[in-house]
């Protein structure tokens, strides 16, 4: 069994895909080619966005954004900490200060009341300026942004979304990618829309801001190529990871759809002895990563050793969370002040999730777990 099986995805879309690959080596646009202004255009149709910015990575696609509000020293950026390290490395990247918000226990997105207790803090302390939010989807579910929207204009704060797990989400119809100043997603293998490579892309609705992230993406460029206008990066999207997701994104609605029915089916197998993902109302999950929460960590090793034993895979995101990484360090947190975060840490557990999981793959994994 497979995590998340890409072969069998490839063996239904493959002659798309293969076609995709050879119309760019017949074509020889490897950089910047037709395909990725036919991705951005399709992305921005998909997620109601009038603006995309295709990247080289997801990390960039949130770098990128920070860059273009001149994000720097002594300024504070509110993030999660329970999420992957990219979210806020690149706040410290930019010179800026990653400020940890908690997490709420049932859906394990940013807490909005969390944001709120954490910007107050820094207000008082008045060490630091307070000057953006990155809200992290986790798993498929979008953050509640309504409330998190709410505070950021009541703040004056910049708000990203971090959708590089969301995409395909949606708030009362309104997709992921679609909140905020910026969105940004990943297009890394494992994600339930990914290339075959690293690749990425960045939204926005205003005109100014995509001009400006575009010549972030290259080099800092001005009215041509050699014209350097400030500081960039190297953070085009190939053209052939381009050609790779356009396939990708058309068969996209129909393998979501799939994704919600096996989340379905865990829940119903699973609801009595788990917690399962939990959905507020008007939230839908894409599911990219099925996760559920456990006793605790002596259970969630024992749990996956059986699971492993047969021929089951599963993965702990996230085992640390960020304001206890090593790095952070210096920033005198320590444990106990995000406890929410750090409780999911020694809980949590992704079972295997894909567009193409069987339902006799989903038995097999449920059976497993639920074995006196």
């Amino acid at each position: 069994m497979q995590f998340n099986d890409l072969a069998a995805q490839y063996r239904h879309l493959k002659k798309e895909i293969d076609a995709g690959i050879a119309s760019v080596i017949e074509g020889a646009h490897f950089i910047s080619g037709p395909q990725v202004e036919e991705l951005e255009r399709e992305l921005c149709a998909y997620t109601g966005r009038k603006y995309c910015v295709s990247t080289s990575n997801g990390t960039d696609a949130l770098r990128m954004p920070l860059m273009a509000m001149g994000v720097g020293e002594g300024d504070a950026v509110f993030v999660p900490a329970f999420t992957f390290y990219a979210s806020a490395e690149v706040i410290s990247l930019c010179g800026a200060t990653p400020v940890f918000v908690d997490s709420d226990p049932r859906t394990f997105n940013l807490s909005p009341d969390s944001l709120r207790e954490q910007i107050d803090r820094v207000k008082r302390e008045g060490k630091l300026k307070p000057k953006g939010v990155v809200a992290v989807d986790l798993f498929g579910l979008p953050v509640d942004f309504p409330k998190v929207e709410a505070i950021c204009r009541e703040e004056n704060l910049f708000l990203l979304e971090d959708a590089a797990q969301g995409f395909g989400g949606s708030i009362n119809g309104r997709k992921a990618c679609s909140f905020g100043d910026f969105s940004a997603t990943s297009f890394f293998p494992a994600k339930a829309l990914g290339c075959y490579g690293d690749g990425g892309a960045v939204f926005t609705d205003d005109e100014e801001m995509a001009k400006l992230l575009q010549s972030i993406r290259v080099h800092g460029k001005g009215s041509f190529k050699y014209e350097n206008v400030r500081l960039g990066l190297n953070a085009r999207l190939d053209t052939i990871q381009a050609a790779i997701l356009l396939p990708k994104l058309h068969a996209f609605d129909e393998e979501n759809a799939h994704r919600c029915r096996a989340a379905a089916r865990y829940a119903e197998r699973l609801s009595g002895r788990f917690q399962t993902p939990y959905l507020p109302e008007g939230f839908s999950s894409s599911f990219g990563y099925y996760t559920i929460l456990t006793a605790g960590a002596e259970e969630r090793a024992a749990l996956q050793a059986r699971l492993k034993e047969k021929g089951i895979p599963t993965m702990v995101y996230y085992p640390c969370p960020l304001h206890l990484q090593k790095v952070y360090a210096p920033l005198g947190y320590k444990r106990g002040d995000l406890p929410v975060s750090e409780e999911l840490t020694d809980r949590v557990l992704s079972l295997p999730m894909h567009g193409y999981i069987t339902d006799e793959e989903i038995d097999a994994v449920c059976d497993a777990l639920l074995e006196s």
